[in-house]
């Protein structure tokens, strides 16, 4: 019984502590002690995502730093109204408003840090070479479109609402792939990103992360300000509604 109340006691300040450092709760200190900076409310984030969102340590909490402002706010209102399901998300950001959802993603997209090198390829050349030409080209006859259509030809996201997609940990990349195809993860309806990932089949989704997660970023990597071209051959893009 002891033990139980002491978890309860540690999960109620963890609570307490999040939600303070987002500035859902004011409290009391001296001025010296504390910044009262958006660098400071956002260390419930950081606590994750790696100091200043440079990305978690363990491949599934992903860089924030730098991507463009309209897609982390997305974002954070899927979480926010169901439509991302991760319970230490919905609950942390609950009680926060839009305003403040707004700022949370301008200061995390105004962070423009060097990204860590990429992890090594563990599959072979054909698997590398089919992710590539997924990625670059595409696939007319099932109708998938290639990546940077929509991602950017350097693949490092458009602005306001397109996130880069170099950088990501081939975890990551695997398990938000397999959420958008069995609906664990949406976006505004109509959600394009659901559209394409259920054309991909498991070999598709095992190349495209292993040749995303083994690609450098580019120095001074910054999103776009508009689409490319279509690729040739590449099939058109599916309407999309937290990208118009």
């Amino acid at each position: 019984m002891r033990a139980s109340l002491t978890l309860l006691k540690r999960g109620a300040f963890t609570a307490l502590f999040s939600w303070c450092a987002l500035g859902a709760i004011a409290v009391p200190t001296s001025a010296s002690a504390f910044d009262n900076s958006m660098a400071e409310r956002t260390r419930a984030c950081t606590a994750c995502h790696g100091e200043q969102g440079r990305a978690g340590p363990d491949g599934y909490y992903p860089r924030l730093a730098g991507k463009p402002a309209g897609y982390l706010y997305h974002q954070l209102q899927n979480f926010q109204q169901g439509r991302r399901q991760y319970s230490l998300m919905q609950g942390l950001i609950a009680p926060l408003s839009d305003e403040y959802l707004r700022a949370i993603a301008e200061h995390f997209a105004s962070l423009h840090i060097p990204y860590p090198p990429p992890a090594a390829a563990t599959a072979t050349k054909d698997v590398l070479a089919k992710g590539k030409a997924l990625v670059l080209e595409g696939d007319k006859a099932r109708q998938i479109p290639a990546c940077v259509q929509c991602h950017g030809s350097a693949l490092t996201g458009v602005s306001p609402a397109i996130p880069g997609l170099l950088g990501l940990p081939r975890d990551y990349l695997n398990a938000q792939l397999g959420g958008w195809q069995t609906g664990l993860r949406k976006a505004h309806a109509p959600d394009c990103m659901a559209t394409i990932a259920k054309r991909l089949n498991d070999e598709d989704v095992n190349a495209v992360s292993q040749w995303l997660s083994s690609q450098p970023v580019p120095a001074n990597a910054t999103p776009a300000t508009t689409l490319p071209a279509r690729p040739a051959g590449s099939p058109a893009l599916p309407e999309c509604g937290s990208a118009p």
